[in-house]
């Protein structure tokens, strides 16, 4: 289907105003599902492509919100599954997120760019619904939002996120008995 112009002008000023909103969330999406810079670089790339076609069929069926979370989660799993049919035997851990400390203590600052990666790491294991879930929980949304999203009730939401927490939680210090 090829947009008139007038729909084009519609569907980029839509687009502008999503990525003026929304490009920090989007970028720490992207790091939620590649630790590779380049390659995030490139998930990201597509992120914003898939965002400014979805302009094009916006219905306002959802909340700008919403639809901005859903396109991005989904060309995010795709990329993701893409990526491992391409090379199934290893996934690459999640970079830290870039964090700017107010304790100029570096040994803290170490410790807690440790916990970062480990935490990363744990979530990059998920499949990619529950990725999808506590990602999306992390960027700030309720359980109705990510049930709309997702397409999973808001009490199923809530509980998936309870239950990935507390796993994340019990890997985490699992994982941390060990290395001592």
């Amino acid at each position: 289907m090829r947009l008139n112009p007038a729909q084009q002008s519609t569907q980029h000023e839509m687009y502008e105003q999503a990525a003026a909103d929304y490009g920090a969330a989007l970028a720490r999406l992207a790091c939620g599902y590649e630790a590779d810079a380049e390659k995030r670089r490139d998930l990201l790339q597509e992120v914003h492509l898939a965002l400014w076609r979805s302009f094009g069929t916006f219905d306002e069926r959802c909340s700008m919100r919403t639809w901005i979370y859903r396109v991005a989660h989904n060309a995010a799993t795709s990329y993701v599954l893409r990526q491992k049919r391409a090379r199934p035997q290893a996934m690459v851990s999640l970079e830290e997120l870039e964090w700017k400390p107010e304790d100029a203590d570096r040994e803290m600052e170490a410790n807690r760019r440790e916990q970062l990666g480990k935490l990363t790491e744990l979530i990059h294991r998920l499949k990619p619904l529950d990725r999808q879930v506590i990602l999306s929980y992390l960027e700030g949304l309720n359980a109705t939002d990510i049930g709309e999203l997702t397409g999973l009730s808001a009490r199923n939401v809530a509980t998936k996120i309870h239950r990935i927490k507390n796993i994340l939680s019990r890997q985490f210090h699992e994982e941390a008995r060990h290395a001592e």
